[in-house]
Parts: structure tokens; C-alpha cells; sequence
């Protein structure tokens, strides 16, 4: 039977057998996976199998769904497949007996083995060094670095913004509040904007600048 392990710092916190047609996972206390994180969505990702095939969707989730740091939207698994969600990742297991392809090989005695070429190591991603300056107010000056995966700016019951990072950049979106985000004096809502270095960011009343090198 497939199974999926939910896999954080490289330990398997969580081991899930897919019983049902379709299995949801995400933040919120409904789904069958719940995953209690900023970067995990309510409703992230779906895993919806038909009869020996599984095959993950994402939910139009925040921050994505990615395998092999390229974002999905529907993908068939294949067994050892590694989802990446918010922090954590999602190893898929087949559950199919490895061992049937090696009982039915034959060698022959007189076939030369060939030697396996060795794979070559994937290229090392970049790493990205982003922060925030504040531009105006009482902390004017101040910069603050952005080291997590979810940074939150602004104040609490009046109005929020997320910065998240991905493998390849910084993203804002309004989380909560009445007054509006901007970015370059334009309004920003809940599906996120790319960052670019210099970009101006308003909330509440305001002003930073978002910087990366």
C-alpha cells in the first residue's frame, strides 16, 4: 500500500498509508495531513490515487508545492518521489515490491557488465541574502534580515504582510487587516508578488525597502 513520510530537518516526524481516493494535507485541522506552519497552507496539497497511481495536486497553496525545486501543480508520483512543502518535505513510497524486477533478470554468463557511470552532483543553489530597511517612523534606519522561510511585518489586528523565501527569491502578500499593502505604490492582495532589490513596501502607515544581494 502507497504511504507518505512528512520528513523536517531530515527526520521522518510522520508516517501517513493512503487508504483513501484522495488524501488533503495542509494547516488546517480538517485535512487528513495536518501540518501546523505558517508556510504550509490550509489547503496545500492533495494526493489522489486511482488504482495504482498516485498523483499530487496542489491547492493553489501559498508558497507552492515543488520536486526537485520545480513547482507543481498536478505531478504523477513515482516511488521515492520527494515533495517540498513550506519547510518540510513529503517522501512518497510506492509500497510495490522492489524485489519483483530483480528476481525476473537474467544474466548470462558470457554478457559483460558494464560499469555504472557515476551521477554528477547536482548544482549547489545559490544563497539568498535578503533584508529590509525601514524607511520612515520611529524605527527609521533600522534593517532587519530576512533569515527565515516566513517573515511577518506590520501589526497585529491591523494589518500583516508575509515575505517568503523559495529557492529562487523573496515574495510578499497581505496575510490580514484592513490596510492594504503596497509595493511600489500599487495594492497587493494574498496571491504573492515577486521582490526585486530597491522595491518600495508600504504598510500601516510605513515605509521600507526591501534589499538583496
Amino acid at each position: 500500500m502507497p504511504k507518505v513520510s512528512v520528513v523536517f530537518d531530515g527526520l521522518v516526524i510522520k508516517e501517513v498509508e493512503l487508504t483513501k481516493q484522495r488524501t488533503t494535507l495542509g494547516r488546517r485541522p480538517y485535512n487528513d495531513i495536518v501540518i501546523e506552519n505558517l508556510t504550509v497552507s490550509g489547503e496545500h496539497l492533495a494526493l489522489n490515487m486511482q488504482s495504482d497511481q498516485v498523483t499530487a495536486e496542489d491547492l493553489n497553496s501559498t508558497n507552492g508545492t515543488y520536486i526537485d525545486g520545480n513547482a507543481i501543480k498536478l505531478h504523477a508520483l513515482r516511488d521515492g518521489d520527494m515533495l517540498e512543502v513550506g519547510k518540510y518535505k513529503i517522501r512518497f513510497d510506492s509500497g510495490q515490491d522492489r524485489d519483483n524486477f530483480e528476481k525476473t533478470m537474467i544474466f548470462k554468463p558470457s554478457a559483460a557488465v558494464q560499469p555504472i557511470p557515476p551521477v554528477p552532483a547536482p548544482a549547489p543553489t545559490p544563497e539568498l541574502h535578503g533584508w529590509i530597511k525601514v524607511l520612515s517612523g520611529a524605527a527609521a534606519g533600522r534593517e532587519m534580515a530576512l533569515t527565515k522561510v516566513v517573515t511577518t511585518v506590520g501589526k497585529p489586528g491591523i494589518s500583516v504582510a508575509a515575505i517568503t523565501q523559495r529557492r529562487h527569491g523573496f515574495f510578499v502578500h497581505h496575510v490580514e487587516g484592513n490596510d492594504r499593502l503596497l509595493l511600489n505604490g500599487l495594492p497587493v492582495g494574498e496571491d504573492p508578488s515577486p521582490l526585486r532589490h530597491g522595491d518600495q513596501i508600504a504598510l500601516t502607515g510605513t515605509q521600507m525597502q526591501f534589499l538583496q544581494r
